[in-house]
């Protein structure tokens, strides 16, 4: 966007940008424990993350092997919500399933 400068009779105009930068992004991030089901596992990740079941189950089998599995990547104000609903999910269920997000 071009403006004139107000009094400015030599014609001389100042160019304006908006620079917008993108929000930083986090992984939500499932931990393994003994006591959640698998089942349970694929069906967050189905209802919470919106995975579809292949992908979910893949997801949970990594989480079962090398006890942690990436669920996302979201601006920071969505994976808060995730991992709280996760918890509550869990909580309201009996599991003790752990979710944390760190930025990517």
């Amino acid at each position: 966007m071009s403006k004139q400068l107000p009094g400015s009779q030599t014609g001389v105009s100042i160019e304006t940008r908006k620079i917008i930068a993108e929000p930083p992004l986090y992984r939500v991030i499932l931990h393994n424990d003994d006591y959640t089901s698998m089942d349970f596992v694929v069906n967050i990740l189905v209802m919470v993350f919106r995975k579809p079941e292949g992908e979910a189950n893949r997801i949970m089998l990594n989480v079962h092997k090398n006890g942690v599995g990436i669920c996302g990547v979201y601006p920071y104000e969505v994976a808060e919500t995730k991992v709280e609903t996760v918890h509550s999910l869990a909580a309201e269920n009996g599991y003790p399933l752990k979710c944390t997000m760190e930025k990517e």
